[in-house]
């Protein structure tokens, strides 16, 4: 009876692997997740450099506050800045909010780089309605992106030889769009949340970030607005 696994060869040709390693370069893979769908955008690339990545980041943001539903009517700049403001309360660190503010519309949750806070990307950011928020040093494990990359590596290159890092970056491309046809939302599922759940063993863990889902994710498929950017993007 045919069962979930990692992968499916034709019977008496197991899977082979070379017998050496050879180091044919690196893909780094640009990742953006929307853990409420579960929808994700990535890019692979070659360098990762700030350049790169918030030149890339700046055109799927620009994308998905487009796409986003228009409001009927302006909103008012208090209640708007009040808004902005809930986010910071908390933090040890905060940034001056710049005037005028538009309407808050995504959160972004990315990590803590001196890059990520340049006044010239933190200024863009404010000015398309994204709030950007830090994860604490050491604290990539409360990004879900990085149990999204973990997935979908997986799903890419276990069982596989890639033979060059434009390769990599195909595989990884066909396999975010395969996801993308029937996305699972990921919900947060850290140690706040835990104490309030009544009954353990509900929800289905990922593993690499505090995040879990209500249905299991199996190995392999057959063929509201919060994004997130892993702590790593060097896949």
């Amino acid at each position: 009876m045919p069962h979930p696994g990692r992968g499916w060869r034709p019977q008496g040709h197991p899977a082979t692997r070379p017998h050496e390693y050879i180091r044919g370069g690196t893909c780094k893979i640009l990742t953006l997740f929307h853990p409420a769908t579960g929808r994700v955008h990535l890019r692979p690339v070659v360098s990762c450099t700030n350049p790169v990545l918030h030149g890339w980041l700046k055109q799927t943001l620009a994308a998905i506050v487009a796409a986003l539903p228009v409001r009927a009517e302006p909103a008012d700049p208090a209640a708007a800045r009040a808004a902005w403001g809930i986010w910071q309360e908390g933090l040890t660190e905060r940034f001056t909010l710049p005037e005028p503010l538009p309407p808050l519309r995504l959160l972004l949750v990315w990590d803590n780089l001196a890059g990520h806070k340049s006044a010239e990307m933190v200024l863009w950011l404010c000015r398309h309605g994204i709030m950007p928020l830090y994860t604490p040093l050491g604290g990539s494990w409360l990004n879900m992106a990085e149990a999204i990359q973990r997935i979908l590596k997986r799903r890419t290159l276990d069982g596989q030889h890639p033979q060059s890092p434009t390769e990599v970056g195909a595989w990884f491309e066909q396999t975010a769009r395969a996801w993308n046809r029937q996305p699972t939302p990921f919900l947060w599922n850290g140690k706040r949340s835990q104490r309030r759940r009544k009954r353990p063993g509900e929800r289905h863990p990922i593993g690499g970030a505090a995040a879990h889902t209500w249905q299991p994710l199996p190995a392999h498929r057959s063929g509201r607005q919060e994004w997130q950017i892993p702590g790593q993007v060097t896949h």
